[in-house]
This record gives structure tokens, sequence and C-alpha cells, in this order.
């Protein structure tokens, strides 16, 4: 971080442009290079908006990986090793590169990924000597860094899409890391490290036309790209700024016990069991977005390199945050994926005040909470209703039709995984939820095809017995009224003035463009069933009030994070309809005296009837039985 706040004050100016510095301060400048400036559909297309959540669940998840590291280092003595004689406990190592050594850095640049053209001072980049290890205090501005820039020439391999690769030794003082030099190099005084300096990133093109006349606004040059390329091409990326690490580090590490993701980066020497320093390639500030295309007409490579030191727990920091074995099975393009939330995160630590922030993490932790209870109380409700009187099951169907328009949305636009997942098991919930308000039952007498048996759908007799359906249709009857004009002329302005890949896409896009932006409707027949009914006793309270607190976190989030303008439409409308409840509570008031399904109220009857009793000796009147004395049939009618 010192390193990085030194260059935001350094920014040397080339012929092609200006060079951003590799720090938080400076995050926000690009290099802008003749080529990118010459070629705009190389240009990667806008980023979008970081969406809230995703940021504040990767910063939750970070911790939490944190927290798993540090528990490691919290345990007890390592296991026996039972390959070592009489099982005797693996002995702990030692940093080969004692305090305060003196060191020297050779960087070399190559397109070969194993380097051993040492003599080659072309592809020297960076020779700085008697650095000290572990010194805080030497360097260009006194915190222990140092800082090169040089421009590379692109070579043409690079510009096909090839790889260059940057070799870093740090040598004791005196010693060379070439292994021909006889008496100048020494295995346990050389440390080496590599990796590949240019990123290769995928670029969709998506095909989308109108549907009607056929024609596209997309650039025609990438329309040629993509016919000769196809919908997905592989494109080398550059970012000028790297920092290299080494971390001041003297842990007495056990060979086989250092957790992950610590384990990739701590390498111990075969003979002598001791591990070597750890150097550490830190391009965690270098945002997806400062990325730019290697290219024919590209033909210098700026870059900024950068060595400091780097404390422990700092270094654990930055190992979770690139950590990505959770991940493993589900390919490159969830990496991709990562990197763009990762990228939410970092601009959210850069761009949002500390005590905001910190103000989001506590208010996220209280919104997963509610998100729990909610989730737990709605199950608890539905798997314990015995009556439906009262309840819209109409609009439990609808959401069921909406949850599916969704996941078939999400799944045609590759959405993230993790959306994905999350959305199917909420539409596997509202399945679980038709079972529960209708009869499902399996006709193997009438198959379809005559294979397969046919599913039967019908309503339970506490639904059809009773008022709620009368009222739960016309709810439906008069909402249609207003949602089918609406959804035609939506249906008409997507066709018009929306492209499309098909007209399977389009439908997809219609429906859940409709439902984003209408969907609240849907929610209006159980106010109608409420306002028939006269009241609310029948509603899952509980539930309800964790989804508005919920929704209220949802409003501060909209307006203190950058948000689309419909998303914050779509809080502040699902908060009306909320407040309509409220005031239907209010003026529906519940009865202490009302039985309920179960044949209890909310008065104690037996220490009224001792009082009527007392009273019966002294007066002739007649005492009349208990509300809980009635029959059966008098109580459901009531």
């Amino acid at each position: 971080m010192a390193a990085q706040e030194t260059e935001a004050t350094q920014q040397p100016t080339v012929s092609n442009g200006e060079v951003s510095s590799n720090g938080a301060a400076a995050s926000d400048q690009v290099v802008q290079t003749g080529a990118t400036a010459q070629d705009p559909q190389q240009q990667q297309p806008q980023q979008q908006q970081p969406n809230a959540w995703q940021v504040i669940k990767g910063v939750l998840f970070r911790i939490f990986i944190i927290w798993a590291i540090s528990s490691w280092f919290r345990r007890g003595p390592s296991t026996p090793d039972p390959n070592t004689p009489a099982g005797a406990p693996r002995v702990p190592s030692r940093n080969l590169f004692p305090k305060d050594t003196l060191m020297d850095l050779y960087v070399y640049i190559s397109e070969n990924e194993v380097f051993s053209d040492f003599n080659n001072t072309e592809a020297l980049f960076w020779f700085q000597r008697d650095l000290v290890y572990g010194d805080w205090t030497t360097g260009e501005g006194g915190d222990g860094c140092y800082e090169h820039y040089q421009e590379l020439d692109t070579p043409e391999s690079v510009q096909q899409n090839g790889s260059l690769y940057i070799h870093v030794y740090f040598t004791k003082s005196g010693f060379h890391p070439d292994p021909k030099r006889k008496g100048q190099y020494r295995r346990l005084a050389t440390v080496h490290t590599t990796r590949m300096m240019n990123k290769f990133k995928r670029r969709k093109f998506l095909k989308t036309k109108n549907l009607l006349t056929g024609e596209t606004e997309a650039d025609p040059e990438m329309i040629k790209r993509a016919e000769s390329h196809g919908p997905v091409e592989i494109i080398s990326h550059w970012h000028p700024n790297l920092t290299i690490n080494m971390v001041d580090d003297h842990t007495a590490w056990v060979k086989g016990s250092v957790p992950p993701p610590l384990d990739q980066h701590v390498k111990f020497d075969a003979v002598s069991g001791d591990y070597y320093p750890i150097v550490y390639f830190n391009d965690y500030w270098n945002l997806q977005k400062d990325y730019y295309p290697i290219n024919d007409t590209l033909k210098k490579l700026p870059l900024r390199l950068t060595f400091c030191p780097l404390s422990l727990w700092r270094w654990q920091l930055y190992a979770a945050q690139n950590a990505r074995s959770p991940w493993n099975f589900l390919g490159e393009d969830t990496y991709e994926q990562s990197d763009e939330d990762q990228d939410s995160v970092k601009v959210a630590l850069l761009e949002t005040n500390p005590y905001l922030l910190g103000l989001t993490i506590v208010v996220s932790i209280v919104h997963s909470i509610f998100e729990f209870l909610a989730f737990k109380n709605d199950i608890q409700f539905w798997n314990s209703r015995q009556s439906l009187e009262g309840l819209s099951v109409r609009s439990i169907i609808f959401g069921v039709f909406q949850s599916l328009v969704v996941l078939l949305y999400i799944l045609d636009n590759e959405t993230n995984f993790v959306v994905q997942v999350s959305v199917f098991i909420g539409l596997l919930i509202d399945f679980w939820k038709i079972t529960k308000v209708m009869d499902v039952k399996l006709d193997r007498e009438n198959k379809i095809a005559g294979i397969f048996p046919r599913l039967v759908f019908k309503d339970k007799s506490t639904y059809v017995e009773s008022s709620t359906k009368i009222y739960d249709d016309m709810a439906f009857k008069y909402l249609s009224w207003l949602l089918y004009p609406l959804f035609g002329c939506y249906a008409v302005y997507s066709l018009l003035y929306v492209e499309h890949k098909g007209w399977y896409s389009w439908v997809l896009s219609m429906l859940y463009g409709f439902l984003l932006t209408f969907g609240f409707i849907t929610m209006t027949p159980q106010l109608f069933i409420n306002y028939k009914m006269k009241s609310v006793a029948h509603l899952p309270w509980r539930m309800l009030t964790y989804k508005a607190l919920n929704t209220f976190i949802d409003d501060l989030f909209a307006f203190v994070i950058k948000m689309p303008m419909m998303y914050r439409i779509g809080c502040l409308r699902d908060d009306v309809v909320f407040f309509i409840y409220l005031y239907q509570r209010w003026i529906y008031r519940v009865d202490p005296n009302r039985v309920n399904e179960f044949g209890t109220s909310g008065v104690d009857h037996s220490k009224d009837n001792s009082a009527q009793a007392a009273d019966g000796e002294t007066t002739t009147t007649t005492t009349t039985p208990a509300i809980t004395d009635k029959p059966e049939e008098e109580k459901k009618n009531d």
C-alpha cells in the first residue's frame, strides 16, 4: 500500500499516452494507447454497475476465508508422519534468507515460460542491487519500495495471441541466477518465480437483431470478426502495472501442514527442508476494466514494476482474496465472473466512505438473518397450514410461473452460476407450495401417450367451500383488465424497439421485463381478499414482517449505492404494497373472542365460567355455554 501511494504521485508521460500507477489511489487511471484509440471495436463492452449484494456477499465470503486461515494458524502441533521412524513429528523449517539479508533483484522478460538466456542483455528488464530483506525504511519513498518503468517492444508472436512471461530472481549479494556460472551460482541463495504477463479474456458476441426488420445496431467490424472467429473470441490483454512483493516472514512452517491457499506459495527445499522467501505477484488492485487488448497496431507495451516488502497478515488477505478453490469444478467462465465480482468489491473499497462501508457490512449481516428467518417462517407457515381460507391460491400458482420465467431467462443469458442455483432452489420451493394449496395426484388410468401417468391438480376443499375462491377469481378477473392491455403494449414495444437473438429469446425477455415492471400487481389479489373478508388474521405475518424489513434495507442500499432506476422503483412499490397490508391490519382488528380453526380463542373462558357460576348463586339469570363448548360444525362456521 505504501508503494501504491508513492505511485499515485509519479506518473511518467510517454509518447502514446499516460500510464497509471499500480495502487488503490490511481486505480481509476487507465493507460490509453494509440491502438485502443484507433481500434474502438477492440474495446471491451462497458462494465455494468457493481451489484450491491454481490459486493457485500463477496466481502463476507472473503472474511470467512480469512477467519478459516487464522484458525489453521491456531492449531496444535502437527500430526506425526507415518513415513518417519517411530512416527516422529515433522521438524519445523526456517527461512533460507535470514532477516536483513543483502539481496540483488534480476527481472527478465521473455516469450519462453522456462528461461535460460541469462546472457541476453535485452531480456534483462530490471536489475536492482543491494536490497535488504525485511527493510521498510529504504527506497525512493522511505517505505522499502523501489520502482522501475520501461516500454517494451511488442513481439510479433504476442500480437498474434502469444504469451509473454516475467522471470524474477532474488539472489544473495554476490551471487548470480545463472546456473552455468560456476562459483557465482548457489541453489540455496537463489529465489526464482515466473508468471505470464498478459491475460487471456473471452469476448462474447451476441448476434441480436430486430426480429421484424432483420437490422442490427452492432458494429459491422464486430459482425465480421464474429463470423470469422465464432461467437466467442479469446483475446490477449495487457495491464501496465505489477507489484512484486517479498513477504517479510520467518514463521517456522512445517512441510505438509501449511494451510491452503498459503501452501501454493511456500516452497521448500527438497534437501535441507527449509523454505525459500515467499515472492508474491500482487495485481489485486488491477481492475478488469483497465486491461486493454493486444493487437497488430499495438507496438509498445508500457510496464511499471514495483518492488515492496509485504507483511504476513496482509499477504494472507491477498491470498484469501485470490483463492478460487471452491470453484475449481465450474470452468473458466465462472473464473471470469469471479473476477468481475472481485472488481465490484475493489470499487466499493476504493470509492465508498469507510464508515458507510462498515455500516453496509453490518446491515447486510442483519439482512441475511432476516432473509433466513423469512424463509424459515414461510416454510413453517405452509407446512402447518390446514385451511386455505383467506389465502390467494392463484397468486401462488402465478408465483411458480414467474419463478420459471426468471430461471429460463437467466439460463438463456448465461448469468452467474450461483444466481442460477439460487433461482432454481426458489422454483423448487414454489413447486412444493403447490402441493400445499392443491391436491396433486397421479392419474395412472388416463396416461399421456399411453406411457406416462397424468398429473391431476384439484383445489382443496377448504378453498372451494369457502368464499375465498369467489373473491380470488373476482380479483384476478379485475386484474386481467389491467394486465392484458399492459402486457400487449409491452410485447409490441419489445418487438419493435429491442433487438433479440431469436423468437425464443424475445418471448423470455418480454415476459421477464413485463414481470419485472408490473409483477408487483400480482400482490394485489391478496389485498382484495382481505378487503372482502374484512380480516388479515390468515396471513403469515412473521414472514411478511421479515420481508418488509429486508425491503427497507434494500431501500437503504438502493439510494446509497449506485443502482438502476428500475431497481429503486421496485423497492419503492414493494413498500407501498406492504404499507397497504399494515393499513388493513390496523382497520381489521383481531377479535380476541373469535375462535380459530383449533377451537380456541384469546379469552380464558374458564375464568368466565367460574364468574358466571358465582353470579348464578345469587341471581336467577341463565348462564350461556362457553364458546369452546359449541359443536364442531358451528366452530367452523365461526
